[in-house]
């Protein structure tokens, strides 16, 4: 069996042994104290002997509060071993009060056996304190997640409950506006058509926004389910682009379609990533300036089809492109600021290009534009006939 020489006592022992047999000793906490000490001495270039009072801080200390020597001799001794390190053969404290005859070896070693048990005791309570706090630390952190976990469950609850209630209300308005607009209720002038198109808007904003709220609501609480189906990536795009086609002509924006997809196929939930484009788009269009271009596109390389959108926008700050997808936040907050929403639209673009196993990447300039982006993996000519 191999052994080796105790840090302490000196005497062999067997190195997987937690404790020296011999002296008692934490053989690792007295192995670990007198590597760290022997690497700093070695680092000055000094040639000190090696000794169990490598361990011991402060002896000197130490042996005027045990009354075995005076500050007087410690002082003497100090000058001693000063000399010996200046004549090439440097001691330590211990050694030199033993050639001065102040201490026998006995006495001493017996010193520095007590200081390694206080040390290794000192240790032991403050790992047992150590513990405790994590403990406690990890139960008040427990009881914290709890806490935000019922909050946010409140929360989700309450943007459900709200958004079917909007709903009801929402649909006879709209339902009546549709009635007037087509003249069933009687014929209208020019100024009664107006305002009634600026209300059929507002309308169909308004739906948009309780839409999201639901979906927000449904993701939150988890029934958040894809239908995947087999989707042809070019009319996919199309269908994007299509619907795109009011709100870019209101605001004069350009949408422009780039792809090299056209025999490519991807497996997906059809409804939810149009979704995701259309938000994406919705908001290009909505942060650029008006007859600005908005690109919509694929791009096809090796296994991978990446989808993007670009703008030539507002842009967003480096600092503030991770907090656009927290629910509820927008680049500008307050109260008066220019650009509608309600700060969901983001937070449910990442939860569903999650769900398809990828992220969404960003790349903006602020004053020069954005792009957002996620990778899909292309499918493979066998599977494009499944399900």
């Amino acid at each position: 069996m191999e052994t080796v020489p105790c840090p302490n006592c000196h005497l062999l022992v067997d190195p997987n042994m937690k404790e020296c047999p011999h002296c008692g000793v934490n053989l690792a906490l007295a192995a670990t104290l007198a590597e760290k000490e022997i690497k700093v001495l070695s680092q000055k270039g000094q040639n000190v002997p090696i000794s169990p009072e490598l361990l011991i801080p402060r002896l000197g200390d130490y042996l005027i509060k045990k009354g075995l020597i005076t500050p007087v001799t410690l002082d003497k001794a100090l000058s001693y071993q000063k000399e010996k390190e200046k004549r090439g053969t440097p001691i330590l404290l211990g050694q030199a009060l033993v050639e001065m005859g102040v201490l026998d070896q006995k006495t001493l070693d017996k010193v520095i056996t007590e200081q390694i048990f206080q040390l290794q005791a000192a240790l032991r309570r403050a790992n047992q304190e150590l513990e405790a706090r994590v403990i406690e630390r990890t139960a008040d952190l427990q009881q914290a997640l709890e806490r935000l976990s019922e909050l946010n469950q409140l929360k989700s609850n309450f943007i459900s409950n709200i958004s079917h209630e909007l709903r009801t209300p929402l649909t006879h308005i709209k339902g009546y506006l549709d009635l007037l607009l087509d003249g069933e209720l009687g014929p209208l002038n020019e100024e009664q058509e107006q305002a009634l198109s600026v209300m059929k808007k507002s309308e169909m904003r308004l739906e948009r926004l309780i839409n999201d709220l639901i979906r927000f609501s449904v993701a939150a609480k988890g029934d958040f389910d894809l239908k995947l189906t087999v989707i042809h990536v070019k009319e996919l795009l199309e269908d994007v682009v299509h619907q795109l086609e009011l709100k870019s002509k209101e605001k004069g924006t350009k949408i422009a379609l780039k792809h090299n997809a056209d025999s490519v196929y991807i497996r997906g939930d059809w409804e939810k990533l149009v979704w995701v484009l259309l938000q994406l788009s919705d908001n290009a269009i909505k942060f650029s300036p008006d007859g600005n271009c908005v690109e919509i596109g694929a791009n096809v390389e090796g296994s991978l089809v990446t989808f993007y959108v670009s703008d030539k926008g507002i842009g967003i700050p480096e600092d503030q492109i991770e907090s656009i997808f927290e629910p509820f936040q927008q680049i500008d907050g307050s109260s008066t600021r220019r650009y509608e929403g309600t700060g969901l639209g983001l937070a449910l673009v990442k939860r569903i290009v999650n769900a398809h196993g990828t992220e969404i990447k960003v790349t903006s300039q602020v004053g020069k534009g954005s792009t957002f982006a996620f990778a899909l993996p292309v499918l493979p000519p066998e599977r494009i006939g499944q399900s």
